[in-house]
């Protein structure tokens, strides 16, 4: 049992000891937030971006950094997961990119204002937040098939590279919310690809798919593409997309 005089001495020498511990990791935290956090990447345009953001209140629904309300999807890492050009064309009419579903205002933004969070919420994706946000623990089993040799990146119209993949996929490459696109040329002609790109809610109303505007000229380039495609030798055997880290007990 400790005397008086020792537990005085344990009790000042361990408050000290853990003090100069903290101090040290909040030195240590202090000096890597530029780093972090990129601030020299902290543009006028970012600066804009992000009045905008606080000026429209859009905490009010969504997360950022884990900050905010939970009524409309996080952002942090938004652009990542989009791209730039679709985000454009979803801060132009909210409700025309998800016709019925979406509840988000129509604001109006100019050009530049579009921009200005665009490369604000860019420079949020960037930010080092040691491993937030956290990886779906389902997301590689919802990773769709590849039934062609490879996405062909290369050979994609710029179009489809920016905003059709947001939502579907080719070669394995690319969103899960639309249908794979990798045999469309067996289930759709030339003449039926280009009436649906023209005006999909025209032909089902109701459906997921936005009208986008576009020239003919990129709805050829798009169906051209696509029944490109057929061409495209086979994989041997169908991609399986790798099981997650995950332990069955955890959804139980």
């Amino acid at each position: 049992m400790l005397s008086k005089s020792q537990a005085r001495v344990f009790f000042l020498g361990g408050t000290g000891l853990f003090s100069a511990i903290f101090l040290a990791l909040s030195l240590d935290s202090m000096r890597q937030i530029p780093k972090l956090t990129r601030q020299d990447q902290l543009t006028d345009q970012v600066v804009r971006g992000k009045k905008i953001w606080e000026d429209n209140n859009c905490m009010g629904c969504h997360t950022l950094f884990g900050e905010g309300a939970y009524y409309a999807p996080e952002l942090t890492q938004v652009v990542a997961r989009r791209g730039a050009p679709w985000i454009k064309l979803f801060l132009d009419d909210p409700q025309k990119m998800f016709p019925g579903q979406r509840k988000m205002v129509r604001y109006g933004f100019s050009d530049q204002q579009k921009d200005d969070i665009i490369a604000f919420l860019t420079w949020c994706g960037g930010v080092n937040l040691q491993g937030f946000p956290a990886k779906p623990p389902l997301r590689d089993l919802m990773r769709p098939t590849a039934t062609t040799a490879s996405a062909d990146l290369a050979g994609q119209p710029e179009i489809f590279r920016t905003i059709c993949v947001a939502c579907h996929s080719v070669g394995g490459v690319g969103g899960v919310v639309g249908p794979a696109l990798d045999e469309v040329h067996k289930r759709k002609t030339r003449e039926e690809m280009l009436a649906w790109i023209s005006d999909p809610q025209g032909l089902k109303p109701g459906t997921a798919m936005p009208k986008i505007e576009m020239s003919v000229e990129r709805r050829i380039e798009i169906v051209d593409y696509l029944l490109g495609l057929a061409r495209t030798p086979a994989t041997a055997a169908p991609v399986q997309p790798a099981r997650p880290a995950v332990d069955p007990k955890d959804f139980e």
